[in-house]
């Protein structure tokens, strides 16, 4: 092992498996459904990879947004690793329980379209280490499906001058699943744009996101929405980070829910912290049911009830893949169509 992962290993062993009591998953108890030797013993996951126009290189042992992805550093036992000089695809499908290392490099100038799928039951637990040269564009397409284990997945990204990271998040929960992405935006007119949907039945789906602006001029965006049925619960922690002398930072996050049932519910909790005097940064929540004017509307012109709120609902949901390219849109939306 490597210095860094036998630190990573003895942290992770001191604190141990975080839980409610820890502001960071206040929603998302972990230790009530694994275990620290759970975690240390999961072994290795499995995937399958088809790419083009990259380069395999090792996993190396990266960086973590969050103690998931320390444990990702320190437990792992295999993992790939994928740098893209020019323009590059590549589909990569999770799909047993386990633990991996990924790691992607986008050159300057370079464009990377990363379709991930995560499924399969028991504990899984991906650690990915992201960095976006100079004017290179990484598109991000996570597909999470419904499971009845504990699905993780960390994601520690670095953005150049002028780079882009696009996150398109479509999620279904399980007996608890959690991504978290820490983004630093480290060049002048750097940026991340993420989006997401969720579509539950007494699933639990976490997505926790911490945007720091550490350079002027750069600019953020998030949309996240979630449908919660049954017992769900929906889960959306935001921070953004303006940092000292970031003057010029464009900053806006929002998250909404429908909880379709009495017993479904939704936890949505936006940030902001701010040391720089000379930026925009604004951030909104909301929870609810359907409109029952619009539901009142389409029904009084012979819509039947059900088509009626699967209409509304589809509407609600469809703004967050707005920014999707066309080519990849369709992939997200079969995804929630199977979900509804």
């Amino acid at each position: 092992m490597t210095a860094l992962r036998a630190k990573a290993a003895e942290d992770f062993r001191a604190r141990g498996v975080p839980h409610r009591r820890v502001e960071a998953w206040k929603y998302s108890d972990l230790k009530s459904v694994i275990d620290a030797d759970q975690v240390v013993s999961a072994g290795a996951v499995q995937w399958t990879i088809e790419a083009e126009g990259v380069e395999m290189i090792g996993a190396g042992d990266g960086g973590s947004a969050g103690a998931m992805g320390e444990a990702s550093v320190a437990f792992a036992t295999a993992g790939f690793g994928l740098r893209v000089a020019k323009a590059g695809k590549a589909k990569v499908a999770f799909a047993t329980p386990g633990q991996a290392r990924v790691r992607i490099v986008l050159e300057p100038g370079a464009t990377l379209d990363y379709i991930e799928i995560a499924e399969g039951d028991g504990f899984q637990n991906i650690g990915m280490d992201v960095s976006v040269g100079k004017g290179a564009v990484f598109t991000h397409v996570r597909i999470a499906r419904k499971g009845s284990g504990v699905r993780i997945e960390d994601v520690n990204a670095n953005v150049a001058e002028d780079g882009i990271y696009h996150l398109h998040a479509a999620h279904f929960g399980g007996e608890l699943s959690r991504l978290e992405l820490k983004i630093a935006l480290n060049g002048k007119n750097a940026s991340a744009h993420l989006s997401g949907v969720g579509v539950l039945d007494a699933m639990h789906a976490d997505v926790t996101t911490h945007v720091i602006h550490a350079k002027g001029g750069t600019q953020s965006t998030q949309l996240f929405k979630y449908v919660a049925a049954g017992k769900a619960r929906a889960v959306y922690q935001g921070k953004i980070t303006v940092a000292e002398g970031a003057d010029g930072s464009d900053s806006r996050q929002t998250a909404k829910a429908l909880l379709l049932d009495e017993r479904a519910e939704a936890d949505l909790k936006p940030e902001l912290e701010i040391f720089a005097d000379d930026v925009k940064c604004a951030h909104g929540a909301a929870v609810g049911d359907l409109e029952a004017d619009s539901l009142f509307y389409l029904r009084a012109r012979g819509i039947p009830e059900d088509e009626a709120r699967g209409l509304l609902i589809r509407a609600f949901l469809h703004e967050a893949f707005d920014r999707v390219r066309d080519d990849l849109r369709d992939a997200l939306w079969t995804a929630v169509e199977e979900a509804l």
